[in-house]
């Protein structure tokens, strides 16, 4: 498996955290991952064969050439595949909306396509990308399509501010503290979280204490279930087994030792390991 990550170019940076992807060598069979509920918002582009998904007890799900997964609620079972190709954009916490005119009530937990989110141009683009010659060129045809599509509306500041200090620090920041540092009531600072992303502030950093905790647990296999739940915000072991359930509907225990034995996308740290500059001529 071939795995690639870069920066975005300096005009994407306050927005997008990386763009990253896979590659199958070969004839190797790739054992794609269950995705779970969190807080992220990630936009594929296959050039190989479309991820499929399980939907329930019915016939698997091929995604679109190009998709966005902005999972909430319920996790997303994707099947082996011996065909992986993607380059993948992983947006920060709360930014999706600069590129979307779609609120996240509308966007969440369905696998909507290119086309949906940006008509007859996310189509054209994803085809785009599909049919390049060679990664560089896919970098640059989805940076400058999303550099153009920056919404020169005016953004909520506060609400992106709120967002990045719940994903920052889910363990101890708590909503009455949050916004007093903004100089909002309640009231305020949930109707603006419910336009923009659909849900509560609440539900954000629950979620974000979710995501970390589970990531933690998957790069480092060594790390105890009781110190990564205490390290990000639940009150001991039981409180994690208890959300891990009501989310995925089993232990933990069991979803991580079958994660474990196949693919993730739970990457590391951007400064942990060699990222380069993604091609900036546009």
């Amino acid at each position: 498996m071939r795995v690639f990550q870069f920066l975005p170019i300096d005009g994407l940076a306050p927005y997008v955290d990386r763009i990253w992807g896979w590659e199958s060598v070969g004839a190797e069979r790739v054992d794609l991952p269950v995705l779970l509920p969190g807080t992220g918002a990630e936009l594929y582009f296959h050039y190989r064969t479309p991820f499929r998904r399980s939907v329930g007890g019915g016939a698997p799900e091929t995604c679109s050439v190009a998709h966005l997964f902005y999972i909430r609620h319920r996790p997303l079972a994707l099947l082996s595949s011996d065909d992986v190709g993607f380059v993948a954009v992983r947006f920060r916490a709360g930014m999706i909306h600069r590129f979307v005119d779609m609120p996240g009530r509308e966007m969440m937990d369905r696998a909507l396509s290119a086309q949906d989110l940006w008509g007859a141009a996310g189509q054209e683009l994803a085809w785009r990308v599909a049919g390049a010659e060679g990664l560089s060129s896919r970098l640059r045809l989805i940076q400058r399509f999303l550099a153009e599509r920056l919404s020169r509306a005016a953004p909520d500041v506060v609400f992106e501010h709120a967002m990045g200090m719940l994903y920052g620090d889910p363990a101890n920041l708590a909503i009455d503290r949050l916004t007093d540092r903004l100089g909002l009531g309640r009231r305020q600072l949930e109707r603006r979280f419910a336009s923009i992303a659909g849900q509560t502030p609440v539900e954000v950093r629950s979620l974000g204490r979710f995501q970390k905790t589970v990531r933690a647990l998957m790069l480092d296999e060594s790390t105890r279930t009781t110190d990564a739940a205490l390290a990000y915000g639940y009150y001991d072991q039981a409180h994690f087994i208890r959300h891990f359930r009501e989310l995925v509907a089993e232990s933990p225990q069991r979803y991580l030792r079958e994660a474990r034995a196949r693919t993730h996308f739970y990457n590391t740290s951007r400064w942990a390991g060699a990222m380069v500059m993604a091609p900036s001529h546009l």
